[in-house]
């Protein structure tokens, strides 16, 4: 049996992860210092034979080397994904990212570990003047320390994948929802209307235009990519072929919970610094191995909104 691990196993996209690796019949080793996952998000694998839980921080190498000895790759999924505050405190994307994923590669060096997959975003691509924005097109001028972290990960990572022999699979997102979606918009919307149903306060001028992804279909991308014969470095972007507004997104929000409220929007075309006022990625690469998301934008959005229904407890805290 195949010992993999998935970091920040107990957040959206890693809890995702790591059911499927079980379903496929791999021991899996997950680390989570649960800053943001949820040991709910995980409460179906916890009990499970080939299943090993790691409460612990990366930035502890030692520890990480440690552990890691013994596997044959790293599903590296853990990341502070907070956009919109990152100038607030810019040391955690330096650390729980770049700092983070050099501790990655390096116990992968030390434990001769030769595959990583790695969770990238379509913000490394700043305000692109080309869309659908393709895997090569030129880098703009970085816009959020969200994304230029993530940018400098990737560069770690083709650089220590080219060094050492290792093989890397990199994936840009554009902005996940599905079941155990905690941040974003409609988590922030949705939390405001439950305390307000009569108002709703958007930061930007609501006509930023996003490219929202199911996450099971995110995942069903990551696993197929894995299937197919590959290059030493492969980078994928991983999103829709079309797009929605702010305020379509809204409708949909409000449709789904027959609310009429005022809507307040503040600011201009970007809600906050590093806000990009449109995200389209071409994914005509990871289409043509075969891969179709099985769920349109709105699918995904009442999906979310159904989960938030069924989970009332994280609006707790």
């Amino acid at each position: 049996m195949k010992k993999v691990i998935v970091t920040g196993c107990a957040g959206f996209v890693g809890s995702a992860i790591s059911e499927r690796l079980l379903k496929l019949g791999y021991f899996v080793t997950g680390i989570d210092n649960f800053s943001t996952g949820k040991i709910k998000f995980i409460e179906n694998i916890l009990k499970k034979k080939n299943f090993r839980l790691i409460r612990m921080d990366l930035l502890d190498l030692k520890k990480l080397i440690r552990i890691s000895k013994g596997h044959s790759a790293f599903f590296h999924f853990a990341a502070n994904a907070d956009v919109k505050n990152g100038l607030l405190h810019p040391n955690k994307d330096l650390e729980q990212n770049t700092i983070v994923t050099f501790n990655v590669l390096n116990s992968m060096r030390i434990n001769k570990i030769k595959k990583i997959i790695f969770s990238s975003t379509g913000s490394i691509y700043g305000e692109p003047k080309s869309f659908p924005t393709s895997e090569n097109v030129n880098f703009p001028t970085q816009t959020s320390l969200y994304g230029a972290s993530k940018l400098a990960c990737e560069g770690l990572i083709q650089a220590f994948s080219t060094g050492y022999k290792m093989q890397s699979y990199i994936f840009r997102f554009v902005s996940l929802i599905g079941e155990r979606y905690t941040h974003g918009h409609i988590f922030d919307f949705y939390k405001q209307l439950k305390k307000n149903p009569n108002r709703l306060y958007v930061l930007g001028d609501g006509n930023q235009k996003k490219s929202y992804l199911n996450v099971s279909d995110c995942v069903d991308a990551i696993f197929l990519a894995l299937k197919k014969r590959s290059k030493n470095i492969n980078i994928y972007n991983l999103g829709m072929d079309n797009y929605i507004t702010v305020k379509q997104s809204i409708n949909y929000i409000l449709k789904f919970l027959k609310l009429k409220p005022k809507v307040y929007f503040k600011g201009g075309k970007r809600g906050w610094v590093g806000d990009s006022p449109k995200i389209f990625l071409c994914t005509k690469k990871i289409r043509k191995i075969g891969w179709v998301p099985k769920k349109r934008i709105d699918q995904g959005i009442f999906e979310t909104l159904r989960y938030f229904q069924e989970n009332k407890w994280l609006f707790k805290t």
